[in-house]
């Protein structure tokens, strides 16, 4: 059985992450949501479960940061084509993400948004070439000469 990822949020507005979420296509799990909690589905094996702060640091048994001002982690989520990455995050723009700084690279495609607390996402596209470790063949695909790269 493949492993399920579980990704635990704590968010001040539960009703304006669940409509956040659901703008990116993510579905609710309405049987694991509640008044403290929104679960929505991302994809196969894959969840995010958005905490009120009260419910989120009772799991934690720590303070919150606030990733309005600071990073904590950065969740990147894989796709199949350089498009998937264009296509979600500008989802998410027109959601009302703000958008990072995106890496463009020849077998490398990536742009990063963050949700209303300030999580930061990236979704990312890489040759399955790269993903492979082959960095010979990858290096004849995507020679450095004329390609910007240093």
């Amino acid at each position: 059985m493949a492993p399920s990822v579980l990704i635990h949020l704590p968010v001040v507005d539960l009703a304006a992450s669940r409509s956040f979420y659901t703008a990116l296509g993510w579905t609710p799990d309405l049987g694991f949501s509640d008044q403290h909690a929104v679960t929505v589905v991302a994809g196969e094996g894959l969840w995010v479960v958005l905490l009120d702060h009260l419910t989120f640091r009772g799991r934690a048994d720590k303070d919150i940061t606030d990733t309005r001002r600071c990073a904590s982690v950065i969740t990147s989520l894989s796709v199949a084509t350089p498009e998937e990455v264009d296509v979600f995050v500008d989802r998410a723009v027109a959601a009302g993400a703000p958008e990072g700084r995106p890496q463009d690279q020849d077998f490398l495609r990536s742009r990063s948004f963050q949700d209303p607390d300030g999580h930061l996402w990236e979704i990312v596209w890489m040759d399955p070439l790269a993903s492979s470790g082959n960095w010979t063949a990858v290096q004849q695909k995507y020679p450095l000469e004329g390609s910007g790269h240093a």
